[in-house]
Parts: C-alpha cells; sequence; structure tokens
C-alpha cells in the first residue's frame, strides 16, 4: 500500500484512532523511556541512533555500540550538532532508556545498548504500527512480530532509513509542523485526535473532547503557557478552536489539520509497511 492508498482508505480513522491510543498508553506507562522522541528532532535522531545500533548489532551480537558513532550517524543524517546529539544520549543514558554494555566497566569507550524497558517500547511501537496496517487489509503483520522476535531489530533500520529519506516526514508543513517540534508535541496531537468525536470527518469543524489546556499538557514535558500560546497560533491558522468560551468549552479540530495528521500517518505506515515487507524473507525461520 502506498502513501495515498492509506489515506483515502475507509477504514484508517478507525485504525489510526486505535494507533494513537496505543501511542498515549505507552507514553503514559514510562514519560522518561519516551522523552527521546519528544519533538520532531529527537524522534528522528533517534531513528539514526536505532539504525546504526541495530546494524552493528547484526555484525556482532551483544556488542553494543560506542556513542561516537551514534553521534556520527545523526551527524551525517544532517539532523543535529555534535554537541546536541551528545546531550541526548547522555540523557538517556541517565533515564536508562540506553545502558552500558555489561562487562564493559574499565574500557575508556564503554558501547552502550537499548535498555529492556526501551526495546518493550519499541516494539509496542512497532506493534501498535502493524496492527493499523492489519486493520486496513486484514493482513496479520503483529501476530508475526510476537512470532519472529528476530523481525524488531531487522525492521527498524529500514524503517528508519524510510523516515529519514522522507521530505514529507522531516519537513511537515502546516500545523502538524507546528505541534510536532515542541516537547510532547505528537501527545499533543494524539490526544486531540482521540478525543475527537467519531465519524464526524465530513465536518468542517470536527468536536473534540478537550475542554481545557492544562487537560491537553497533564502529564507532559511541556508547561500549560507553552502549550497555550501553541493553541493560540493554531487558532490564527483557523486550525483549532472553541466551541464556545475560550477555555470554558469543547476545542473543535479543522478538517485541513485532521488530514495533516493523518497524512502524515499514512506516509509513516507505508514506510513500515515496506520495511516489513523487505524483512519477511529474511525473518521467515525465526
Amino acid at each position: 500500500m502506498t502513501a495515498d492508498d492509506i489515506l483515502s482508505h475507509p477504514a484508517l480513522e478507525s485504525c489510526v484512532r486505535g494507533k494513537a491510543q496505543a501511542m498515549l498508553a505507552i507514553h503514559d506507562a514510562s514519560p522518561r523511556t519516551t522523552s527521546p522522541f519528544a519533538t520532531q528532532q529527537r524522534w528522528l535522531m533517534t531513528q539514526a541512533m536505532l539504525a546504526a545500533y541495530f546494524r552493528n548489532q547484526a555484525q556482532q551480537i551483544d556488542s553494543g555500540i560506542l556513542p561516537a558513532r551514534l553521534v556520527d550517524s545523526i551527524v551525517a543524517h544532517a539532523l543535529a550538532s555534535r554537541n546536541t546529539a551528545t546531550a541526548l544520549i547522555n540523557e538517556m543514558l541517565k533515564y536508562g532508556t540506553v545502558r552500558h554494555v555489561a562487562g564493559s566497566e574499565g574500557r575508556r569507550y564503554r558501547p552502550i545498548e537499548p535498555s529492556p524497558i526501551a526495546l518493550a517500547a519499541l516494539s509496542h511501537w512497532l506493534a501498535a504500527h502493524l496492527t493499523s496496517l492489519d486493520g486496513l487489509d486484514g493482513g496479520n503483520r503483529s501476530v508475526e512480530l510476537r512470532e519472529r522476535p528476530a523481525l524488531l531489530g531487522a525492521i527498524l533500520p529500514l524503517i528508519a532509513d524510510g523516515l529519514l529519506a522522507s521530505r514529507a516526514v522531516r519537513e511537515p508543513n502546516g500545523t502538524f509542523s507546528l505541534f510536532a517540534w515542541i516537547d510532547d508535541g505528537g501527545v499533543v496531537m494524539d490526544r486531540l485526535i482521540v478525543g475527537c468525536q467519531q465519524d464526524s470527518i465530513a465536518l468542517s469543524r470536527i468536536p473534540t473532547d478537550v475542554t481545557s489546556v492544562s487537560w491537553l499538557a497533564r502529564g507532559l514535558n511541556l508547561s500549560r503557557s507553552q502549550l497555550a500560546r501553541k493553541i493560540a497560533a493554531a487558532e490564527t491558522m483557523s486550525s483549532l478552536g472553541w466551541s464556545g468560551v475560550r477555555g470554558k468549552s469543547a476545542l473543535w479540530v479543522s478538517a485541513e489539520f485532521w488530514r495533516e495528521y493523518h497524512a502524515a500517518q499514512a506516509v509513516k505506515l507505508a514506510i513500515i509497511e515496506q520495511a516489513f515487507e523487505a524483512c519477511r524473507p529474511c525473518c521467515a525461520g525465526d
């Protein structure tokens, strides 16, 4: 399925809603584990890191990867400076998203690897997206992921390659871009989409169950005032608005913003679909 096929599929709304609910559950279960994905830049940096790590792992299992190589990968993809990349890795070490490989004590340069909780979150992330694809064509990708553990390490580098090569992913437009580049902006958009009134996509203004900025910012690495400013900016773009008195009524989402969000998901799902199909032969015996 291409991104256009997915975007025009009649089941996309329900599949994306389920995926967004799964993403919110992953975030709520461990906000610190998901912090490397908090902004578009950090998410792309982490994709580059995952690709480098799993490719190194395929060559020498349980060897981990040196932080310097991860930094090189981020810089090579023109995602951030060396200082910014190094700071992200140090933060991931601090919060246990990655850890030093056991037995590497005393080395001058210690390799690192994703922690078990991070690998579990990655598996849930991939499963949620494969479930969305299954909902579109009746496939059994999510079952295959459960039955073939090696699929995770094989498919993630290919997904990262596709995401990093996609201009639509790297340079989102419109209101989606407005939220994507702020801390936990993806979570904000997921909450808005999950809160949209179902079967209302024909409306120019789709009602949500969100009635306060404070609730929308709850549990995020984002203050109420920061989020309020972004919502105000979205209002000037006619992408969001209050159905009544500001802050005392429900927010609505414009049909254009709704489509932007679903178009971004369609691009991502198409990339994941292509990576999954490429990995099926190599993991068939696992």
